[in-house]
């Protein structure tokens, strides 16, 4: 399915992190405050490595502008 209409992107004005920890171990909250209202992220160690490359690949794309 292909969304015709896309929602305008957030913009983020303010970023924390911090930690959890539960029964199965630690997991990173990464919260982000928008224009819209706050985003709260729980990752583990895999999807904390997957936004540290996608962030590298974002920071190329922007040196070449």
């Amino acid at each position: 399915m292909k969304r015709k209409d896309r929602a305008r992107p957030f913009v983020p004005t303010e970023i924390h992190v911090s930690t959890v920890e539960d029964d199965r171990g630690t997991l990173g909250i990464l919260s982000i405050q928008t224009t819209e209202g706050m985003v709260e992220i729980a990752i583990d160690r895999q999807a904390a490595d997957a936004i540290v490359n996608a962030i590298g690949a974002i920071r190329t794309k922007l040196d070449q502008s």
